[in-house]
């Protein structure tokens, strides 16, 4: 396998990516119908079928294209369907659900970081090559990928996770105003994330925001995967 290759170099990304997002949105399903709203369970999304998730955009054509540029790739996937009024604490339960998915996130960093050390030690101190290269380089991703997206998730804006977490966080008024912020999810998210940096380069939320913590918990993780090795 040819890392220079550019099937390889998209699927060490694309693959990790695809699960993180998954996992990422069944765990806000799991956490809604744990907390009393089973809907996401009633229109099967608590499948972890990548077909029953993918948004084209989000988790196709975007992160092929950052891959095929050699950029950090990033993506999404379909929302879960949650109802707050079928939960039994609507309010507290959207920021329960809502951190659902960075956590798992973070789940998922983990057992890579855990996976990355034992496949360092199974080789013995060399270089993987071949199958165990391609391996090495997927879990790698997957334990970057998890990060970004716990930590990008969190930002506190809609249509973002923190941004739910911010709705239960404010007073009842200022929430339903928050709300409605939600409505214009996706243009925020471009304004914000590619419009805004191309006219105030310094305004780069992704890497002056989520780029050094998302750097600092990836040091932890790959410090523990060098002490499993």
């Amino acid at each position: 396998m040819n890392p220079d290759n550019i099937v390889y170099r998209t699927a060490i990304w694309i693959i990790p990516l695809v699960i993180a997002i998954v996992f990422h949105e069944v765990a806000h399903g799991w956490m809604a119908k744990w907390l009393g709203d089973p809907t996401a369970q009633e229109q099967r999304r608590l499948s972890f079928n990548p077909i029953r998730h993918v948004d084209p955009i989000g988790t196709v054509i975007l992160p092929l294209g950052l891959a095929i540029a050699g950029a950090p790739v990033f993506g999404w996937a379909k929302p879960v369907p949650v109802l707050a009024h079928r939960l039994r604490n609507p309010r507290w339960g959207m920021v329960a659900v809502a951190l659902a998915g960075p956590g798992m996130n973070m789940v998922l960093a983990t057992f890579a970081a855990i996976a990355v050390g034992v496949t360092a030690a199974a080789s013995g101190g060399t270089q993987p090559i071949g199958v165990g290269a391609f391996l090495l380089a997927n879990l790698f991703n997957f334990l970057l990928v998890n990060v970004f997206l716990a930590l990008f998730n969190l930002l506190p804006m809609p249509p973002f996770d923190g941004g739910h977490v911010v709705e239960g966080l404010l007073p009842r008024p200022l929430a339903a105003q928050w709300a409605k912020i939600g409505q214009f999810g996706f243009l925020l998210l471009i304004l914000v994330l590619v419009v805004l940096p191309m006219i105030v380069p310094s305004a780069n939320v992704v890497g002056r925001i989520v780029g050094p913590p998302a750097e600092a918990v990836v040091r932890m993780f790959m410090n523990l995967a060098a002490a499993i090795a």
